[in-house]
């Protein structure tokens, strides 16, 4: 009977902990291009710098390498390892679509679809974002 409750026991541990992981709802960085993502694709939880009349989004692309902040306004979950997210600028005049796959437990493949809009700060001038590149999870 004592065997039968811990086999119940961890069984039930193991269906809660993998319902509780949820893929999507993550924080990812560049350090090296000065990007920073958070994102949650399940709730309108994520707060965005600066735009709080706006209440909750599912996400924002920002940071000190990039031009302004890009809201999540729209995105696809093709699995547990891809989705695609659709960002607005803070200013609504431009968009880019991204599509975002886990390579690693840790790492995720930013590529930038259908031209690079998003730019960055170099030297006090504007530059696009590489149309690809690695985002680390990140606290």
């Amino acid at each position: 009977m004592k065997r039968t409750k811990t086999l119940f026991a961890a069984l039930f541990f193991l269906a809660t902990t993998s319902y509780a992981a949820q893929p999507w709802k993550l924080f990812l960085a560049n350090p090296e291009e000065g990007v920073k993502m958070k994102i949650d694709l399940y709730e309108e939880t994520v707060n965005v710098p600066g735009m709080d009349m706006f209440g909750p989004m599912n996400g924002y692309m920002a940071g000190k390498g990039i031009w302004g902040t890009w809201m999540v306004t729209s995105f696809t979950i093709e699995s547990d390892k891809q989705a695609t997210l659709r960002f607005s600028n803070d200013q609504g005049s431009e968009t880019q679509a991204v599509c975002l796959t886990q390579q690693t437990d840790s790492t995720y493949l930013m590529e930038l679809q259908g031209g690079v809009v998003v730019k960055k700060v170099v030297n006090k001038k504007l530059q696009k974002l590489p149309p690809k590149m690695i985002l680390r999870l990140s606290k």
